[in-house]
C-alpha cells in the first residue's frame, strides 16, 4: 500500500524553526513530484511548496518565500520542509503529497494523487 508519513512538527515560539519530514513507501518515489500543503483551523487547505522529481525545480507560496525550504533525498524516499522564522500564522497541519505527472498547476490540491495524514506545527509564545 501507498504511505506518506509526515513527522517533525511541534510547538515552537515565534522566530523558531523546524524540519518536517515525509517518508514515502509503496510507489517509485524518484518518479514523483512532491509537495507540501497546510491547513489551519477553520481555513481551506493551502499550497506551501513543491519540488520536481529530481529536485531541479522548486516552488513556494508567496507567504513562505525566503523562510521555508523544500528538499528531497530520493535514496531515502523522503521529502523535507525546513520551516524558519516561524510566525503564529504558520500554525497549521502540514501535509505532504505526491504525483507522477504534473499536468496543470503545482499549487492545486487536485493535482496530487497521494497524501499523508499530516503533522501539526504550532507557533505560539
Amino acid at each position: 500500500q501507498v504511505h506518506l508519513v509526515e513527522s517533525g512538527g511541534g510547538l515552537v515560539q515565534p522566530g523558531g524553526s523546524l524540519r518536517l519530514s515525509c517518508a514515502a513507501s509503496g510507489f517509485t518515489f524518484s518518479d514523483y513530484a512532491m509537495s507540501w500543503f497546510r491547513q489551519a483551523p477553520g481555513k481551506e487547505r493551502e499550497f506551501v511548496s513543491a519540488i520536481s522529481w529530481n529536485g531541479d525545480r522548486t516552488y513556494y507560496a508567496d507567504s513562505v518565500k525566503g523562510r521555508f525550504t523544500i528538499s528531497r533525498d530520493n535514496p531515502k524516499n523522503t521529502v523535507y520542509l525546513s520551516v524558519n522564522s516561524l510566525k503564529p500564522e504558520d500554525t497549521a497541519v502540514y501535509y505532504c503529497a505526491g504525483v507522477q505527472v504534473i499536468a496543470g498547476s503545482w499549487a492545486e490540491e487536485s493535482t496530487y494523487d497521494y497524501w499523508g495524514q499530516g503533522t501539526q506545527v504550532t507557533v505560539s509564545s
